[in-house]
């Protein structure tokens, strides 16, 4: 799931949102924001039970997936669109 949260200015905080163990292990958020480095932007466990990570971004198009553990990569379904390539998120 994602969340937008508008800034002063034109930056926009996206919080990047799954279930805590689903995927099992280790999920990063992995995008043209971060040069697509694995690790950078590692989701972390929160006590309502979901593990999430926010970025703040530009305006834009910005193009990302999520990384697991044992090299599981796959999208958002709640991005902005979703094809081929990953997701979409539009800020």
């Amino acid at each position: 799931m994602l969340r937008r949260t508008r800034l002063f200015g034109q930056k926009t905080r996206v919080t990047f949102t799954l279930p805590l163990d689903e995927p099992s292990g280790v999920v990063s958020v992995v995008g043209d924001f971060n040069d697509w480095r694995p690790g950078r932007h590692e989701l972390l466990r929160r006590r309502n039970g979901t593990r999430t990570v926010s970025i703040i971004l530009p305006p834009g198009v910005h193009r990302f997936r999520y990384l697991a553990t044992g090299g599981l990569w796959f999208d958002d379904e709640t991005a902005d669109h979703v094809d081929h390539l990953g997701s979409l998120v539009h800020l």
